[in-house]
């Protein structure tokens, strides 16, 4: 089934992302990833979640907390979402020139090296990171945590900023106002 990245803007509240994974749950579906930050403006956080295909219902839903200032539906065309992974891989002096081959090939970064292991970061793409995941099949991984997508959407186009009142407007309409 196809994935579905939601962007959000909420209020920078407790219990923001508790609210909205119960809306989630309550209905019955099945979150692949959320992941939360503080935006530009501390007042606000950007919530990303990744969702199997669902109906446009769960968007309006969504909406109605009262904590969602604004919601955008990342199209994998018109939008840039990425993913961090770390992982520790055991390796020895036999191994470790190739997995640090093909850590170059995807441009991951080795961020730690022991005598029988290398921590590996990488950014990109779930496809990226599924890519990378299967290079390393034979090397044994000894941990790895990922992040989820975040993702923001190309261009100025639907960008939303607070104006004087703490409002939020679109940008284009602010841009073109002072032209």
């Amino acid at each position: 089934m196809d994935k579905v990245v939601f962007s959000m803007l909420v209020e920078n509240s407790s219990g923001v992302l508790s609210r909205i994974a119960g809306l989630y749950s309550r209905r019955g579906y099945n979150i692949d990833s959320i992941t939360a930050g503080v935006t530009a403006d501390p007042k606000f956080t950007m919530v990303a979640s990744v969702v199997e295909m669902i109906l446009e219902q769960i968007e309006k839903q969504l909406l109605k907390l009262v904590d969602v200032v604004d919601i955008k539906r990342l199209d994998p065309e018109s939008s840039v979402c990425r993913e961090l992974v770390l992982l520790k891989v055991l390796c020895n002096e036999r191994n470790r020139q190739n997995i640090i081959s093909i850590a170059d090939i995807f441009r991951a970064k080795i961020v730690d090296v022991s005598i029988e292991s290398l921590v590996i970061e990488l950014v990109g793409s779930q496809s990226k990171i599924e890519a990378f995941l299967r290079m390393l099949e034979g090397v044994e991984i000894l941990e790895l945590a990922r992040t989820g997508i975040t993702g923001l959407s190309r261009g100025t186009f639907d960008v939303k900023i607070p104006d004087q009142d703490g409002r939020l407007v679109d940008y284009d309409f602010i841009k073109a106002d002072t032209i």
